[in-house]
């Protein structure tokens, strides 16, 4: 290689190595070591779980609250749910942090608040135990005739009202004569005319002390021997810097003296000369020293003096003690389910009953969905075996015979469902209508059939099942029973997502699915995984 030729290739690759670097600035410039979103609606974190309680609606016996989801908006991939029963568990999880309030919903419109109290573990899942709340009742704001009439009661109250103190420089205010009222002035009070108002004989009046005052003081006491040793002088003596006019008008006005060195050095052991004079003057004592309680005979200790010595004593403690919040163990009969949203930012009720355009389409979904129930469920009985075709001649008595024959019986009725549960769901705003029903057997515990059905009516008017899940008492742990427990909008996008309790004998889980486009898709198990399979159609 020649030597122009290794210069034209040192060059080409100073200029890419150039290149190479302008181009990693504006990458190092955009990417500081934080990634932040910018758009202000975006969600914080939102918490989904269901209570569950016993007893009264609002007043429950026990209680208790088990996480499900929590909607993460902070990742970079986008929203996602995390399990509510794990998700950053220090040792509870967030969702059961104390003091944190969730809004219990039924059919999208709030009935109540929960405050977690306390966390536990029951059979290896966290739950919270807490205090069912009444929602807050907004104040109607007043009436413009109600605001009026507010500010006239408050005009001829009498009551007193407070008023900013005036100061000799300020102007008058408006609608005020050429003085003011006593006690709204300067302190001294006016009024009109620039005369001082007729004086109060009872009322304390202070003035400030000057320097004659303090000399006339000075010189009173060194003449008398001190002001407190004739106690009806000081009684009926005047201070120098009051005026004449002043002691005149009022001869009870109490009067301060200095507490002279005399007193201080007797002591409290006995009365000063001036206490002497007047038998009601109060008198300082110190107090006298009582002996230490007799508070046991235990020769070994010494006198107790000390009274925050603490002691054992017999009872219970004063100290603060975490209360316990009655708990609900187990899946009891009359067991009552709810959804709970915990959110920062509050969003409006958001209703999800549907309202049909004509009563009958629901009586007859129902009925469609009821006969498919019965089916999944083997309650139909066997169609019944044709007759016999014959191959004989009939005669004219045997036809009049089968004309005069009884008419075949009519059909037996529908086997029943137990707890058959029908609801109708509409999961977004002018979105069809979405069934859920589900239903069991009359039978011992091991024989049960359950079946639950989520249907959308198709173009025709028609039942078209989306999800289907049938199982029995048997094979609960294979295929765990889905039980509805409401619609709840999960990813904070005002579309709704139904909420199903998948229980099995020795454990349960908790799944969301979406309804769109004709399918019901899962969105997100408890648990960590898959619990069970559904037979979709």
């Amino acid at each position: 290689m020649s030597l122009r030729s290794t210069d034209v290739f040192s060059m080409r690759r100073t200029v890419l190595a150039a290149f190479a670097l302008l181009a990693a600035l504006p990458t190092g410039a955009q990417y500081p070591g934080q990634v932040t979103k910018s758009a202000k609606d975006t969600p914080e974190l939102r918490a989904i779980a269901v209570l569950e309680w016993t007893g009264e609606a609002g007043k429950p016996k026990a209680s208790r609250l088990v996480p499900v989801a929590v909607l993460d908006s902070t990742r970079i991939e986008g929203d996602q749910l995390q399990d509510g029963g794990i998700y950053l568990a220090r040792p509870e999880p967030l969702a059961l942090a104390g003091e944190v309030e969730y809004e219990l919903e039924r059919n999208g419109q709030p009935i109540g608040l929960y405050e977690i109290k306390n966390a536990g573990q029951e059979q290896g899942s966290w739950v919270g135990y807490g205090a069912w709340k009444p929602l807050p009742v907004a104040r109607p704001k007043p009436s413009a005739e109600e605001l009026a009439q507010t500010r006239i009661d408050e005009e001829e109250s009498d009551q007193p009202v407070l008023h900013r103190k005036k100061h000799p420089g300020d102007a008058p205010a408006e609608g005020a004569g050429s003085g003011s009222a006593p006690g709204t002035g300067d302190g001294t009070g006016s009024a009109s005319g620039g005369q001082a108002p007729a004086s109060d004989p009872d009322r304390p009046t202070l003035h400030r002390k000057t320097s004659s005052d303090s000399a006339g003081d000075s010189g009173a006491n060194a003449g008398s021997g001190g002001a407190d040793s004739n106690p009806a002088a000081s009684a009926n003596s005047t201070p120098a810097s009051a005026p004449a006019s002043d002691s005149a008008q009022d001869s009870d006005r109490p009067i301060l003296h200095k507490r002279d060195s005399s007193e201080s050095a007797s002591g409290d052991s006995t009365a000063s000369p001036a206490s002497a004079g007047d038998p009601d003057r109060p008198v300082l004592r110190r107090p006298k020293k009582k002996p230490p309680e007799d508070v046991g005979r235990v020769d070994s200790l010494p006198d107790l003096t000390d009274p925050d010595r603490p002691r054992l004593k017999r009872g219970k403690s004063s100290g603060d003690s975490i209360s316990v919040v009655p708990s609900l163990m187990g899946l009891p009969p009359d067991l009552e389910q709810a959804v709970a949203v915990s959110d920062a930012k509050p969003r409006p009720p958001h209703p999800w009953s549907y309202s049909w355009s004509n009563p009958d389409d629901e009586e007859r979904m129902k009925s469609a969905l009821e006969d498919i129930a019965r089916a999944a469920l083997g309650l139909n009985p066997p169609p019944p075996a044709p007759a016999p075709k014959r191959t004989k001649t009939q005669t004219g008595a045997q036809k009049s015979t089968r004309k005069s024959a009884k008419p075949a019986p009519a059909p037996p009725k529908p086997a029943p469902l137990l707890d058959e549960q029908f609801r109708v769901f509409e999961l977004a705003y002018g979105s069809g209508a979405t069934l859920v029903l589900s239903a069991r057997t009359d039978a011992p515990r091991s024989q049960q059939k359950f079946v639950t059905l989520l249907a959308q009516p198709d173009l025709y008017g028609n039942v078209l099942v989306l999800l289907k899940s049938v199982t029995d008492g048997a094979h609960l742990d294979e295929t765990p029973r889905m039980r509805l427990v409401d619609a709840v909008d999960a990813m904070a996008d005002n579309r709704g997502e139904l909420l199903f309790e998948l229980r099995g004998e020795t454990q349960r889980q908790f799944a969301l699915y979406r309804v769109l486009r004709g399918q019901a898709e899962k969105l997100f198990v408890t648990g960590g995984g898959e619990f069970g399979t559904e037979n979709s159609e």
